[in-house]
């Protein structure tokens, strides 16, 4: 299996540097101690995650693969196909991760900085790698080659490292094919002209397409809604996932369980739907 992103985390620290000393010579520094701490013990705590899943998952998705529909070539041009189907599957994973509150549980601590750096891509998820599959199941069905998907899936990451920064501004003709730091920031932002918008990661047609799509306009405030204010990992990385725990604990029917479930981050059963009930 050859994941490319083990070979670039050496470059991403380095870029992690630059971008802190390039921040204190514009005197616009992005950065705060324990806010970075954080999201690198985060990093860390994912990483061991998908050491000990990715065996797994691999050969999940290679059974499935011996079902599939279609099959894929390995020339060039289904290379290109492994990667455009891998990212239009993670706008749609990651549309539904800010849509679904058990997946956005597993979501909301990349977004629960209140800053956007580089260190801020490395904030991901320790349940997140459990979640992946429920949506990317689908490309070895269709024909996808398992190991094809690992490589250019971890190439599709290397790439929305690079757009979480602020020190790069609008790039021009660029930005109508692909995701650049001008679109990310947007999508980091929870202004209310901002929020739930710019989910793709690498073309960002599919935002244009499906009506996603929002230019950065105003300087972007970062953060959640109600953000949690504390640098403890522990917290950060489960604290939705315990704030669904007490709203499923705490519902008086099955149904409004699963509304907490599926629902959006927020959902509240109806006062006069409680009352009829």
């Amino acid at each position: 299996m050859l994941d490319l992103t083990i070979y670039a985390v050496p470059f991403f620290f380095i870029l992690i540097v630059l971008e802190i000393l390039i921040g204190n010579w514009n005197k616009n520094q992005s950065y705060s101690k324990s806010d970075t701490i954080a999201s690198l013990s985060l990093f860390a705590g994912n990483v061991l995650v998908i050491l000990a899943t990715k065996s797994l998952f691999f050969l999940f998705y290679a059974q499935l693969y011996e079902y599939r529909i279609f099959t894929i070539g390995t020339n060039l041009w289904g290379w290109v196909a492994h990667f455009i189907a891998i990212d239009f599957i993670f706008y749609w994973f990651h549309r539904a991760s800010h849509r679904v509150r058990f997946l956005w549980a597993s979501h909301v601590n990349h977004h629960s900085s209140e800053h956007l750096n580089f260190a801020t891509a490395l904030r991901q998820s320790w349940t997140g790698p459990f979640m992946r599959p429920l949506f990317y199941w689908v490309l070895p069905i269709l024909g996808f080659n398992p190991m094809m998907i690992l490589t250019m899936g971890s190439l599709a990451t290397i790439y929305g490292f690079w757009t979480h920064t602020e020190h790069i501004n609008k790039l021009g003709v660029f930005e109508w094919i692909f995701v650049t730091p001008s679109h990310h920031r947007v999508h980091h932002g929870k202004d209310k002209e901002y929020i739930d918008h710019n989910y793709a990661n690498v073309f960002i047609f599919w935002d244009r397409l499906f009506g996603t799509f929002a230019p950065e306009g105003k300087p972007v405030t970062y953060g959640i809604r109600h953000n949690i204010h504390t640098y403890n990992v522990f917290i950060i990385a489960f604290h939705e996932w315990i704030a669904l725990l007490k709203d499923l604990w705490s519902s008086k029917k099955l149904s409004n369980a699963l509304r907490y479930w599926f629902r959006p981050p927020g959902w509240q059963p109806n006062i006069l739907e409680t009352k009829v009930a």
